[in-house]
């Protein structure tokens, strides 16, 4: 695989394999790759390695060969007043989606977005939510979302992304890993800290 891309002109900068079963595996490749450059010489390219299957491609906002989690909950650490809305803005880039956000659960059960990074919007329409558990679905229109309860269930952080397939096991289970360290640091936020002071 490594050769392939390389051929094609990718710079291959890390590859983590998500799940392994039977002989056969599912592995996540982060490439560079040159900006403005199609990518069909490089579907191309892997489409002739023998047992190769291509589920998607997508741009990341992630830097190249890094796991920013630990940074992203430094920041959480350094102004816990906001630690939520650092979360949550830092996701996007953690889990290569499109944006991501905190929505406050009402006692009927109805979500509302309080507070979105770049590319979502506040008060926006949220699929339903439920069942309230680190999780991954496909909504109605498509978009692919991922969910993890903060604060006792009170306030979810939602993930989303298109053009991409859905959220795999291990990106919810990292989400979940993240959401458990930043309440950790801040030492289970309230649902009262998902709005600015």
């Amino acid at each position: 695989m490594a050769r392939t891309l390389g051929a094609a002109g990718a710079d291959v900068v890390q590859m983590a394999v998500l799940e392994r079963d039977n002989g056969r595996a599912l592995d996540d490749f982060t490439v560079e790759w040159p900006t403005g450059a199609g990518i069909g010489r490089l579907l191309d390219g892997l489409g002739a390695v023998p047992g190769v299957d291509i589920v998607g491609v997508w741009p990341t906002v992630e830097p190249a060969g890094l796991h920013p989690d630990a940074a992203v909950i430094g920041q959480v650490a350094a102004i816990p007043d906001r630690g939520p809305q650092i979360l949550a803005d830092a996701v996007p880039g953690v889990l290569s989606a499109d944006w991501a956000g905190l929505a406050e659960i009402s006692e009927d059960g109805e979500a509302v977005l309080a507070h979105a990074s770049v590319g979502g919007v506040v008060q926006s329409e949220l699929p339903v939510l439920a069942p309230l558990r680190p999780r991954a679905f496909t909504a109605p229109d498509g978009a692919q979302y991922a969910i993890c309860p903060l604060a006792a269930g009170r306030v979810v952080l939602v993930v989303a992304r298109t053009g991409a397939p859905p959220f795999h096991r291990t990106e919810v289970y990292r989400l979940e890993q993240l959401v458990g360290a930043a309440e950790t640091v801040l030492g289970a936020a309230p649902a009262g800290l998902v709005r600015a002071p």
